[in-house]
């Protein structure tokens, strides 16, 4: 069993593509290769061009390669859905054409995947964390949410990628109970998961028990860390789910409150977890400069404990 970690370009605090503060793509690339990294996942639609020959010169200067395309997008929406598979055969035309990553005994799918994740919201991103002030999607809503996410799977397929859905904090799919509705929805044999300790935590579930729960659908895995402190202040405040990373609610793996040697231990002696596993630390892109600084301190701390 092989484990490698990755990156992702939310820790120079890219999540919004239209945020003026982004760093520049090529700085990103650069600093994961400089951490430690041998693969990043490509970040948010149109952050990096949507050139294979621009993008696959500045990974091989970089020596570094992509583990994953994310949608991150309007997935209720039917208005949306168009665009949502647009974005899905720009992805996969490039991730498809980069050179490949390696395929470990026991992985269940190989890199790259395609991670899928519900966003742009305001009723639930003001709600992140908490579930009990969260709107619930009416059935109709949440049946077209999922028939997208079986579109988007089924264009992904035709290119080879493994869709992985993604619940995210301040998304339509957060929580424990839309998480089993997710999994009785999307049969396995259609999407994976892609389970984030981070999003877990931040959403009322213990990381541990949640990745045991779906230890057979988990094909790719997100790990992040929180400061409880900020977290705690950032869950009293009427507040963005991002606008809480800004002051810090997400921190190096290691610094913050989730028990990590406790999810490498289940990952390794429980459930012989392979493959790919990306830190994510989201932040605000004004405070990029100490990005390298904390990713390498996220990796350098994962290494010592074992990964």
């Amino acid at each position: 069993m092989a484990i490698h970690i990755t990156g992702a370009p939310c820790c120079w605090g890219v999540d919004d593509v239209k945020n003026p503060y982004l760093p520049p793509w090529q700085k990103v690339l650069y600093e994961a290769g400089q951490a430690g990294y041998a693969a990043i996942e490509l970040g948010p639609y149109g952050f990096l061009p949507i050139d294979i020959d621009v993008v696959s010169a500045e990974l091989k200067k970089n020596n570094i390669s992509i583990v994953a395309g994310t949608i991150f997008d309007d997935l209720v929406d039917e208005g949306n859905y168009e665009n949502v598979l647009k974005q899905v055969d720009d992805i996969c035309g490039i991730i498809t054409k980069l050179p490949k990553l390696p395929f470990e005994d026991g992985q269940h799918f190989p890199a790259p995947y395609l991670t899928v994740m519900d966003w742009g919201h305001d009723e639930r991103d003001y709600a992140a964390g908490h579930s009990d002030r969260s709107p619930r999607l009416p059935k109709e809503k949440w049946d077209g949410m999922m028939r997208h996410i079986r579109g988007i799977a089924e264009a992904a397929k035709k290119w080879g990628v493994r869709a992985v859905v993604h619940p995210h904090a301040g998304g339509y799919i957060e929580f424990a109970d839309e998480i089993d509705k997710l999994a009785e929805d999307i049969p396995y044999d259609v999407a994976g998961l892609c389970l984030d300790t981070g999003h877990l935590y931040y959403s009322g579930m213990d990381p541990v028990e949640w990745l045991r729960k779906y230890a057979d659908r988990l094909d790719y895995i997100h790990f992040k860390d929180i400061n409880p402190v900020v977290y705690k202040q950032v869950l009293s405040e009427h507040i963005r789910f991002f606008e809480g990373c800004g002051k810090g609610s997400m921190c190096p793996i290691g610094t913050g409150c989730l028990d990590y040697p406790a999810i490498y231990k289940l990952l390794t002696e429980e459930l012989h977890y392979a493959g790919y596993i990306t830190i994510e630390q989201e932040r605000d892109p004004r405070n990029s400069a100490t990005s390298l600084r904390d990713v390498k301190q996220s990796l350098d701390y994962l290494k010592k404990i074992g990964f």
